[in-house]
């Protein structure tokens, strides 16, 4: 399991009785002072996981958050904030946290916390394929064939859900409960995401994987699975 870990915090402090406390046990260290060279570490430089904090100079923790889930990207992110409020906690959440923490705190526990988020990155590390077809569900990274794919992150989920289910139909409804929950939007919604992912799924290639299947919903199958 590999334990190569951006940390993005601005209290020197901090940050040294981290990397005193992680490397000893095997944890490989980086760490950027303020958000945006925490952004562009997280972009470019392979870790397992990221800690990071709420409150950072240039750009704070939340923004660069967002900006990491709607890039696509799904590493583990444990996020530090004093904010100790159930709605900050919430807003964490909603941000894309997989985990939070208030100061202060134990290190032996952000530890913990640490490995767990790593153990269920391990488990999420998996390779859908649908014909030439193929989803990277812990990079997020789509190929068809040899042509990699760029799709939004809602579309990107979107694939997902049918992929799993693959050559299975997904109702309407099930699509619309496993991407937005109970905060479904209206019909016409899911049908522009259908349109878009066919557009980039189907629309250059000459095999067509993704059906629909009038009045029901959709399911994304190759052909010699259209018969199961």
């Amino acid at each position: 399991m590999g334990k190569r870990i951006l940390l993005i915090e601005d209290n020197a402090d901090l940050v040294a009785n981290l990397f005193g406390y992680l490397e000893p046990r095997g944890f490989e260290l980086d760490v950027a002072r303020d958000g945006r060279a925490g952004l562009r570490l997280a972009l470019n430089g392979g870790y397992d996981a990221i800690v990071l904090d709420w409150m950072l100079p240039k750009m704070d923790g939340l923004a660069l958050l967002g900006t990491l889930r709607d890039g696509g990207s799904m590493l583990p992110v444990l996020m530090l904030t004093a904010r100790d409020q159930l709605e900050s906690k919430l807003t964490g959440f909603r941000a894309g946290a997989d985990d939070y923490l208030t100061k202060p705190f134990a290190l032996a526990e952000l530890e913990v916390r640490l490995q767990a988020l790593l153990v269920r990155a391990q488990g999420r590390q998996q390779i859908l394929q649908v014909g030439d077809l193929q989803l990277n569900v812990a990079t997020r990274e789509i190929w068809r064939g040899a042509v990699q794919l760029h799709l939004y992150t809602a579309i990107t989920n979107l694939l997902e859900v049918l992929m799993k289910a693959s050559p299975s139909l997904v109702q309407r409804h099930e699509l619309g409960l496993a991407i937005w929950g109970d905060n479904a939007p209206d019909r016409d919604v899911l049908r522009a995401h259908i349109y878009e992912l066919r557009k980039r799924v189907d629309g250059p290639f000459p095999v067509k994987l993704l059906q629909t299947i009038p009045k029901v919903g959709y399911r994304i199958a190759a052909p010699e699975q259209r018969n199961s």
